[in-house]
């Protein structure tokens, strides 16, 4: 298998994933900012003209972080990442569908309509005077997810998940356009600083 990758908080989450089921994949570098992720050969790829994508060993291609998680951890036999029995694993759906469609979703438009809007202006519709409001509702979920942390150590109790991978290498890139996680949310802070004292943080 090979992972086309490039900078940005997805295809983290893949190299995340993969460090912590300790798997390597050949890893062959797409130029986001040069717009190579919009060209001929990526869309062959990936028709959405996003990253990362993963070729599988019959040449096919995945797209979307989650379904090349669910893939791998699949393909490494079923690990905790994604949980091991079926409530486990609906349990870790659950998480990782609130994180993405309430945190990251909003706070990645809030990030494309302001921050990030002369490389997405030509690329996407944009839509600059909402870009606040966006923001501002990832803040709020994340002071929701907050009180939902108590007494937890990661986002699915004492087991480390998909969830808590997603949610660190979005809140990791949030802190870097100005979207950091509000001081106030102290169950949020520390999981943040557990989750990046885990070596897999780091790819």
């Amino acid at each position: 298998m090979k992972l086309y990758n490039s900078i940005g908080p997805n295809p983290q989450v893949v190299r995340m994933f993969l460090a912590e089921l300790g798997q390597e994949l050949e890893i062959i570098e797409v130029d986001l900012m040069a717009g190579e992720n919009r060209q001929e050969e990526h869309l062959k790829r990936n028709p959405s003209g996003q990253m990362p994508a993963l070729e599988l060993d019959d040449g096919s291609f995945l797209a979307e972080i989650t379904a090349i998680c669910e893939y791998l951890d699949e393909k490494n036999g079923g690990t905790d990442l994604m949980g091991k029995t079926p409530e486990e694993r609906a349990e870790t759906r659950m998480w990782t569908r609130r994180i993405d469609l309430q945190i990251v979703e909003p706070m990645t438009t809030g990030f494309r309509y302001a921050e990030g809007l002369e490389l997405f202006k030509t690329r996407m519709q944009t839509f600059p005077d909402a870009a606040d409001g966006f923001k501002s509702i990832a803040q709020e979920k994340c002071s929701w997810l907050n009180e939902q942390m108590e007494g937890k150590e990661f986002i699915c109790g004492d087991r480390f998940s998909l969830a808590d991978v997603m949610l660190f290498c979005f809140l990791n890139f949030g802190a870097t356009v100005g979207q950091a996680i509000s001081e106030d949310c102290t169950n949020l802070v520390a999981w943040f600083e557990r989750v990046k004292a885990r070596p897999s943080s780091s790819a």
